[in-house]
C-alpha cells in the first residue's frame, strides 16, 4: 500500500479501490470504525479517502446502512440496432420484464402520422419494467404498427414479461429491420416511474425516443423510454468517413 509521498488519506484510497477491484470487498465495505481501526487513521483522513471513490462513483453510502460498492453501469452501444434483451444477453446478464400495460390503444397524433394510420386508428402499446440481474434499469412504452405486419396484434395475447419483442419481430414475423433514428435527452423521473424504478423521485434518467423503420421505409415502433442514469450509459463509435 506504501507510495512515497503520497498523503495518507490518498494510500487508503488507493488500497481500497484496488480491493475492490480484486472482489475483496463486493457488496459492502467494513464500517469506518473498522476501517479506521485497521488503517489506524482519524474518521477524517479516512473520509477523505471515501470521498475520493464516492466522486469517481466506486461506492455510495446510505445513511443507517452503510457504504456499498456501486455496481458497473450497464452499457448499451447506439451505434447498433439491438433489443435490451439481446444486448443483455451479449453481456451474459438475465433481462426479464413487469408488463404494465399490453394492449390496443389510439397512438398519440405524432405517432399515428409517422405510422401511416388514421388519427383514430388503434395500434399495440407495450410499457415494461426492464430489469437486469433483478435490478429495474428502465422503463419502455413500445407503439408498434400493425400495417407493418398484422400478426403484431396478436403480441397482446403473449407473455412479454419473458420475451423478446425484437426476437419476435424478426424471427417469427420475418420483419427485417433495418435502421432506425433516435433523441437522447437528460430528464428526471415522475413519482410513478421512480416508484417503478426503485429510486428517488427527481432522480436523474436518460430519456429516449427511438423510431424504428423496416427495410421499406415503414416505421414500425416507436419506443418512449426512460433509463436509470446511476446504472445506465450509452456508448457511441464515429468513425471517419
Amino acid at each position: 500500500m506504501r507510495e512515497a509521498g503520497a498523503p495518507v488519506y490518498y494510500r487508503i484510497y488507493k488500497e481500497l479501490k484496488r480491493r475492490i477491484g480484486k472482489g475483496v470487498y463486493s457488496k459492502k465495505l467494513p464500517t469506518e470504525k473498522e476501517l479506521c481501526g485497521e488503517f489506524k487513521v482519524s474518521r477524517l483522513t479516512l473520509r477523505r479517502a471515501l470521498d475520493e471513490l464516492k466522486r469517481e462513483s466506486v461506492i455510495e453510502s446510505s445513511k443507517g446502512r452503510g457504504t456499498f460498492v456501486v455496481e458497473e453501469k450497464h452499457e448499451e452501444s447506439i451505434s447498433s440496432l439491438t433489443g435490451f434483451t439481446e444486448e443483455a444477453a451479449r453481456d451474459n446478464r438475465k433481462a426479464k420484464s413487469i408488463v404494465l400495460k399490453d394492449g390496443l390503444v389510439v397512438p398519440p397524433v405524432e405517432i399515428a402520422e409517422l405510422f401511416g394510420i388514421p388519427t383514430d386508428g388503434m395500434v399495440v402499446l407495450l410499457q415494461r419494467v426492464r430489469y437486469l440481474d433483478d435490478e429495474p434499469y428502465g422503463i419502455e412504452r413500445a407503439y408498434l404498427n400493425p400495417l407493418a405486419d398484422i400478426r403484431i396484434l396478436n403480441i397482446v395475447n403473449r407473455d412479454m414479461s419473458e420475451e423478446s419483442l425484437y426476437a419476435i419481430l424478426k424471427n417469427e414475423f420475418s420483419i427485417v429491420l433495418d435502421h432506425a433514428q433516435e433523441n437522447i435527452e437528460v430528464c428526471r423521473l415522475s413519482r410513478e416511474e421512480a416508484k417503478h424504478l426503485k429510486v428517488k423521485e427527481d432522480s436523474y434518467a436518460i430519456s429516449r425516443e427511438r423510431q424504428t423503420f423496416t427495410n421499406k421505409n415503414l416505421c414500425v415502433e416507436v419506443v418512449r423510454s426512460v433509463y436509470r442514469g446511476d446504472r445506465y450509459r450509452l456508448k457511441v463509435v464515429r468513425r471517419v468517413e
